[in-house]
């Protein structure tokens, strides 16, 4: 599924919702997809059920999986709330690098070509897909 590193400083239920993210996104993990119990994800990676169990909550906080009482979590179809504060925050520090790198002399070619690249890493594929 996906790994965790134990000596990152990032907190481990964070990187579970970065890995869950990056599964959805990638469309790894398809719409209405029944993602690992809290107990079969903490014994797969060897961690407390406790920090999969706030990582779940965060997930369905934010409109990446919903839950389904006595059946388990899954994948919504939409991701149908976002979380706007951070999203503002992404852009503006989008808008600040990209203005840092336009005084620097790029072109505005090479800044699209930046962006579809960033693009396809994340959502996987080529440009010719």
């Amino acid at each position: 599924m996906f790994q965790i590193d134990l000596t990152s400083r990032k907190p481990i239920y964070e990187q579970v919702m970065d890995g869950f993210k990056q599964l959805i996104i990638k469309e790894i993990l398809t719409a209405d997809e029944k993602i690992p119990s809290v107990r079969e994800l903490a014994k797969e990676l060897t961690i407390n059920p406790n920090t999969i169990q706030k990582a779940y909550r965060e997930l369905e906080r934010q409109g990446y999986v919903y839950s389904v009482k006595g059946r388990g979590n899954f994948v919504c179809g939409k991701i149908r709330k976002v979380d706007e504060e951070k999203l503002n925050q992404l852009k503006k520090q989008v808008q600040s690098s990209l203005s840092e790198l336009i005084y620097m002399g790029i072109e505005k070619e090479e800044l699209m070509e930046l962006i579809e690249a960033a693009y396809l890493m994340v959502k996987g594929g080529n440009k010719n897909d």
